[in-house]
């Protein structure tokens, strides 16, 4: 039977295997180019090398590293970390086309079906240094965040939303913490995102 198992292709962070007890499937990638289509990536998934004029390639964690230390380019309002609350930061990140890039994390993890990527703040990493490599992780994709979205309180942590642009990457790659990449537009996005957190995150990029 463990021939049988399917196994996320990155280990976790102490290099062990991930299983996954219920894979996600790749679906409509040869509508990749079409704003209108919901895309679904796997580890692994080949697709087309270009999007809205952006490459879609590899890039390894050297090249995010670097993204990182140039990252706190954009003006920002304070962030004011309520007590009890961890501080944490993420990225809605939007293509040419208007669609956005949504994340599955593996085996349902925290009780997500689909959400966006982010993650806890690492000490001595900046909120935008953190939304980069979150997105990376999770999804594969180098971003430059463009614009502060809004701060959002969740179960543990107070997360700061940016808006970012992918500027390089493939979802194909993204780390153990996924099992899927969704590529949606808004509307599509209403429907896959079931935590009012989520969605309410998704109704300030609309408003924004």
């Amino acid at each position: 039977m463990r021939d049988t198992w399917i196994w996320h292709p990155q280990p976790d962070e102490h290099g062990r295997k991930v299983r996954l007890h219920a894979p996600s499937c790749e679906a409509n990638l040869d509508g990749l180019a079409d704003p209108e289509a919901a895309v679904t990536f796997v580890p692994g998934s080949v697709c087309g090398s270009m999007l809205d004029g952006v490459a879609l390639a590899p890039c390894g964690r050297a090249t995010v590293d670097a993204a990182c230390l140039g990252a706190a380019m954009i003006a920002e309002p304070p962030f004011v970390l309520p007590a009890g609350r961890q501080a944490a930061a993420g990225a809605v990140v939007r293509e040419a086309d208007g669609r956005i890039w949504l994340v599955a994390p593996s085996n349902g993890f925290g009780g997500y079906a689909v959400t966006f990527p982010k993650g806890r703040v690492e000490p001595g990493l900046s909120l935008q240094a953190t939304a980069i490599r979150e997105v990376w992780e999770e999804s594969g994709l180098l971003v430059q965040p463009v614009a502060w979205l809004g701060d959002f309180p969740r179960t543990q942590t107070f997360t700061r939303f940016y808006i970012a642009r992918r500027i390089g990457g493939h979802p194909a790659h993204m780390g153990w913490e996924s099992q899927a990449v969704h590529l949606v537009t808004p509307r599509q996005a209403r429907g896959l995102l079931h935590r009012d957190t989520d969605r309410a995150v998704l109704e300030a990029l609309l408003q924004a």
